[in-house]
């Protein structure tokens, strides 16, 4: 059985984590989640998405 989770959730988990116990308050999480927004519509985006498929290609081949 394969199980496959998105970056999204996966990068929303850590953060809600990192919030919950208090490795980094809520103002911190607030200007990284700006931060990603912003970033998400710069032409930084796409190389973005591709460097992260790509390692999650090379992660899943390593459990082949």
């Amino acid at each position: 059985m394969v199980l496959s989770i998105s970056a999204l959730l996966l990068f929303g988990l850590f953060v809600v984590l990192l919030v919950r116990f208090k490795a980094v308050g809520v103002g911190a999480a607030i200007v990284t989640l700006l931060f990603g927004f912003y970033l998400a519509r710069s032409g930084a985006a796409e190389p973005i998405d591709q460097v992260m498929t790509a390692v999650a290609d090379a992660v899943r081949d390593i459990g082949n």
